[in-house]
């Protein structure tokens, strides 16, 4: 039986972050990366619509949610880590302050750190699962091989998107080892809502404010970005964003503020002017929004009052009936407690197991802030384990 002194389950943005951070520091520790995909960094190769969004300039523990929101607060707002470190090349930041590599491709992201992971001398091993893991510690192989490591890193990921390999067996395996897992919600996700007024919509993009709010009208979140009309509600960025903060919320609803830089009062005239004008009621707010958007707002309102129309246009409600799934869903809400981690990352259950990434219980908004926790998540865990070879608290 082969042994190394760490074991990283999971080639993810976390697992190879931490497998980088490790065999630079210390390049005769022996490092294995066991992948079940057929290769390492796929959802990272996918993130940003594939153009990379690896951080955001604007880092706060508010953008993170979950028991271990306020790890993700230490580790990566507090400049504990820079994960952009890990990479050799320039990056760019957007308007919104989306942080991409320069050349926009997110694959260049996981080329580097695999690239690295290879000629530090660590071993990648794709297409092959673990099944089991006992104390000690021993995985068992889905070629049937068992291997052994000093230390263990879970880094394999939550359960969205299982076609990049997240489908919960990362949790499943810590849970083997005596860890609980809170429930699961899929987040950053596209919202399934009441369509009998924005049937007509479908396929129309628009900017937004769009507002979240709870079953009891309290207000959760808002943020100001594309909608897209869908068959079976809405999508688009602000959409996603606003997602993880519906997500598990009993009774939640959106109001859509068409047109939010423009003032009610300015709306409310327009639409007595055309009023004025002769204007058929269903044109009445015809240029001044999308045509089809105009319509469906003035069909809600069934009325040609210019107060009752602008108030629609800036408080147009969607009740939320759910989401598309953990499918869609480019994070998973939910995980380990980081109760059950110390400061380090480090199991509080099984000494020489860390737990990273999206397997714990800490999700960010939309913006490149979970990739940046799974980057700062592995980084710290390579210090941890380097600092208990070297008998360093």
């Amino acid at each position: 039986m082969q042994n190394y002194d760490v074991a990283i389950i999971g080639g993810g943005a976390a697992g190879l972050a931490c497998a980088v951070s490790l065999i630079k520091e210390d390049k005769n520790l022996s490092v294995i990366i066991i992948e079940k995909g057929e290769r390492a960094g796929r959802k990272i190769a996918a993130s940003g619509n594939g153009q990379g969004n690896a951080s955001n300039a604007e880092m706060s523990v508010g953008h993170y949610h979950g028991s271990g929101a306020y790890l993700a607060g230490k580790l990566c707002c507090e400049g504990a880590y820079n994960p952009l470190s890990l990479f050799d090349f320039l990056f760019v930041k957007d308007k919104l302050g989306r942080i991409y590599p320069a050349g926009k491709q997110a694959s260049a992201l996981s080329d580097c750190l695999v690239r690295k992971v290879k000629t530090g001398g660590a071993e990648l091993l794709c297409s092959t699962e673990v099944t089991d893991v006992k104390r000690g510690f021993t995985l068992t192989l889905s070629d049937g091989r068992k291997i052994s490591a000093a230390s263990v890193v879970l880094a394999a990921g939550g359960k969205a998107q299982k076609q990049f390999g997240t489908d919960g067996g990362g949790l499943a395996l810590a849970q083997k080892l005596g860890h609980s897992v809170t429930p699961l919600i899929p987040s950053l996700v596209q919202l399934k809502c009441d369509t009998r007024d924005i049937k007509t919509l479908k396929g129309i993009r628009t900017e937004c404010r769009v507002s979240a709010y709870d079953g009891k009208g309290c207000a959760l979140a808002s943020t100001v970005g594309d909608v897209i009309f869908t068959d079976y509600g809405v999508s688009g960025n602000a959409i996603f964003y606003i997602s993880s903060y519906c997500a598990g919320v009993d009774g939640a609803s959106l109001s859509l503020e068409f047109l939010p830089d423009l003032p009610i009062e300015e709306i409310e005239r327009d639409v007595a002017h055309k009023l004025a004008e002769g204007y058929p009621q269903t044109e009445l707010l015809c240029g001044t929004l999308h045509n089809q958007v105009g319509r469906a707002i003035i069909k809600r309102c069934q009325s040609v009052d210019p107060a009752t129309i602008a108030r629609t246009v800036k408080y147009f409600t969607l009740n939320v009936e759910g989401s598309l799934g953990f499918d869609y869903a480019q994070v998973t809400k939910g995980g380990v407690p980081a109760a059950e981690v110390d400061g380090g990352l480090q199991s509080k259950l099984v000494p020489n197991l860390y737990i990273v990434g999206e397997l714990l219980d800490v999700d960010g908004d939309c913006g490149g802030y979970n990739l940046t926790w799974a980057f700062a998540s592995g980084m710290h865990a390579a210090k941890s384990i380097i600092n208990s070879v070297n008998g360093y608290d």
